[in-house]
């Protein structure tokens, strides 16, 4: 491992897009800052091991804490991306790309379980919940966020 013990301080800047690929996965790369904030103590308003950090642990079938474990080792991004792809539930390149499709499109406002939460949070961004995908309306509210804090 690369004893990588630092990241991103989210009290001052936003983690990477859900959108930015890393190792081929989304989610990923925002996933890795918000841990390595949270493991250095400078998380700020973000969480880990949330329902985003989730849509990629549950399709691979990996744990937050274990996914915890190998970045508190210093471990670099691709390192953890190695980590990702060799543990959980084995994909093909075919399934990560098809998965990584749908994420990007996902849109919570099509579940009506999640379709209220959806239309209250997108309000401070000024977006249309019906047609705003989840990561468009993710790198707003960062953009948002960080603004109100400038």
């Amino acid at each position: 491992m690369n004893a990588n013990k630092t990241g991103k301080d989210l009290t001052k800047e936003a983690p990477r897009s859900p959108k930015q690929k890393v190792g081929g996965y989304v989610i990923l790369g925002r996933t890795i800052d918000k841990c390595r904030a949270l493991l250095w103590g400078n998380i700020g308003e973000y969480h880990f091991d949330c329902p985003l950090d989730n849509m990629l642990f549950g399709w691979k079938g990996i744990k937050g804490d274990d996914f915890k474990a190998v970045v508190e080792r210093g471990a670099s991004d691709e390192e953890i991306a190695r980590w990702v792809d060799e543990n959980g539930e084995r994909k093909s390149d075919q399934e990560k790309q098809q998965w990584c499709d749908e994420m990007l499109a996902a849109n919570p406002y099509d579940n009506p379980e999640k379709r209220e939460w959806y239309i209250d949070a997108i309000k401070s961004t000024g977006q249309d919940a019906k047609t705003t995908p989840l990561f468009d309306w993710l790198e707003a509210d960062d953009r948002v966020s960080y603004q109100k804090a400038a």
